[in-house]
């Protein structure tokens, strides 16, 4: 029977908690524990990557900008995931990290981090599968945001959010779902308002209130369901 980890745990981290005893009390001396900010810029595009994260709670985000500053989101991690997995291979990174929910987690240094993470062990085996379930998300999220209608988008994204958030309201302004979504902020106030409308959220002075989790799931496009089956499927081997 599994056992969850107890309030401050690294392995909170559902990858973190996938790793053999022995090799996650390897990994532990190398774990800095850290809050992580509301917006913090975690890592900045196209510069070297320095660290790994892996969150017990809240969430960050991969953003791409633009020449004319707009930008949009191309990838999220919580609980389940990490920060950073990239850097088993390379330095540097082509997208900007910033901390879109506030939450506690644990980082460490990308040497500490490729030494420990050496082929043949289960945490490079484990990075792979997640590198490959990342690869396969962002495949979808580009197929869903040019086929699927925005108040489908909006509803698939803002339940990821909640599965990560673990509660059912957290900060959101209508300019920052802008770049999550990637389209105008009339337009995402007019998919937030029909789901508002249909009673699935509150949206109110920066902050979305889930009312009916079950009524935003069918509200969803298909592809909230495959990504978080992908992502389950990480550890689940």
């Amino acid at each position: 029977m599994f056992v969850s980890p107890p309030p401050g745990d690294p392995r909170e981290n559902r990858l973190l908690a996938a790793l053999p005893h022995a090799e996650y009390e390897s990994l532990l001396p190398h774990l800095q524990p850290l809050h992580l900010n509301l917006k913090e810029v975690l890592h900045h595009a196209h510069e070297p990557v320095t660290h790994v994260y892996f969150p017990r709670n809240g969430m960050t985000s991969e953003l791409i900008a633009m020449a004319d500053g707009s930008a949009v989101e191309v990838g999220m991690a919580g609980n389940e995931g990490m920060s950073g997995v990239h850097a088993l291979f390379s330095c540097e990174g082509s997208t900007e990290t910033l901390i879109q929910l506030a939450g506690d987690g644990v980082r460490m240094g990308v040497q500490d981090f490729r030494e420990v993470a050496a082929p043949g062990s289960r945490l490079y085996r484990l990075m792979l599968r997640y590198m490959q379930a990342v690869l396969l998300i962002t495949a979808q999220g580009a197929a869903c945001n040019r086929l699927h209608p925005m108040e489908e988008r909006c509803a698939r994204w803002l339940l990821m959010t909640q599965d990560r958030a673990m509660t059912d309201a957290f900060p959101m302004t209508h300019e920052f779902l802008s770049y999550m979504l990637g389209t105008r902020r009339a337009t995402v106030t007019m998919a937030a308002g029909i789901l508002q409308h249909a009673g699935l959220i509150r949206y109110a002075r920066g902050c979305v209130t889930v009312l009916d989790r079950a009524g935003l799931e069918g509200a969803a496009c298909e592809c909230y369901t495959v990504m978080r089956t992908t992502l389950d499927g990480v550890v689940a081997q």
